[in-house]
This record gives C-alpha cells, structure tokens and sequence, in this order.
C-alpha cells in the first residue's frame, strides 16, 4: 500500500544513529554528513518504488556528493516478515546498485520512528547545522520514469540548501510503499 509524509516540520535537528551498513562499518550521523548538507533517505529492496529510482537515486547521489552532500540509505523494514530486506539481501542490493554511499540496517526500526519516515523511499535533506530544510521526493516519477523535462527535485533542493538559499519551489512529499513495521 502506498503511503506519503503528511505532517512535514521543517528545522529539526537530525537525529543521530549508530548503525551497521553493508559494507562492514558502522555509522553515526557524523560519519556520513558533509560540509555542504546531507542526505538520509529511506529504502527497502523489495518496494517497487525503490526499484524504479534505484538508476536514478545513485546517480543523484553521486553529483550531490562530488558537491560535498553527504549521503546514506537507510532499510528499516522487517525482515521476519520481508526476507527481501534482511541484512545480507541488502549488501546484495548496494552492490548490485554500486552504491556509493553507506546501507545501513536499522533492525530495532528506532531511527526510522526518530526520523518519522512513513515509506520507502522517504528522502531526508539537511542543511550544514543538520536541521532538516528538505523532506520531498527524488523526481515525479514514481514506479515509471519521470518526464523528459522534469526538474531534479532533490538535487536542485540540496543544491539550494548547500548555497544558503530558499529551496526554489514547493517540495511533495515522496510517496511509496510504507515501512514494515514490526508486530
């Protein structure tokens, strides 16, 4: 089922996590911010959502990090009830994918409840003081491609919030599957 943000409050500080990723290490907010702003986005492997921008969200994130964003995924969804998420199909995910960015497993699901992400994937931008100045979505395309001329949403927001300034127009929220939760 589909779900999206609705009580969107901007200019809360981002709250700080000490999770494993993929590749080995373990992160704190602190690892993975940046200079220039940063970025925590919710995913899953299995939304439908997720898959159709995976192309399109790596490739984001990486010209947002050459601009000195930082940038991590989360997955918070049950992986009792959704194998497809556990911890050793998401490496195989990121890998696939050639993230360049840390996967991180939130398996106790408290970041994903501190954050207050509602669905995969739910894209979280930070301004250099780790306030939240952007909750949207990546593009309007949604399980299809967006439009040919159609803006990049989080990059020009991220770019906006790197430079100081106003985000140049008014962020929807992103819309996909909605977190397993679990119990």
């Amino acid at each position: 089922m589909a779900a999206s943000a609705t009580d969107i409050v901007l200019d809360v500080p981002a709250p700080d996590f000490l999770l494993p990723a993929t590749d080995g290490k373990t992160y704190a907010l602190r690892d993975v911010a940046a200079p220039s702003g940063t970025v925590i986005v919710f995913i899953c492997n299995h939304c439908p959502y997720v898959k159709a921008v995976i192309g399109r969200l790596v490739a984001d994130a990486r010209a947002l990090m050459a601009e000195g964003v930082g940038f991590a995924a989360i997955s918070s969804n049950d992986a009792a009830s959704y194998p497809e998420d556990s911890f050793d199909k998401m490496k195989a995910f990121a890998e696939a994918h050639a993230f360049p960015f840390p996967y991180l497993h939130d398996e106790s699901q408290t970041v994903a409840r501190a954050y207050g992400a509602v669905c995969t994937p739910d894209f979280f931008g930070y301004d250099q003081a780790l306030r939240l100045k952007y909750r949207g979505r990546l593009d309007e395309g949604r399980t299809s491609p967006p439009p040919a001329n159609a803006r990049r949403e989080l990059v020009e927001a991220m770019r906006a919030v790197a430079a100081g300034r106003r985000i140049p127009f008014e962020p929807i929220p992103s819309i996909g599957c909605s977190i397993k939760w679990k119990g």
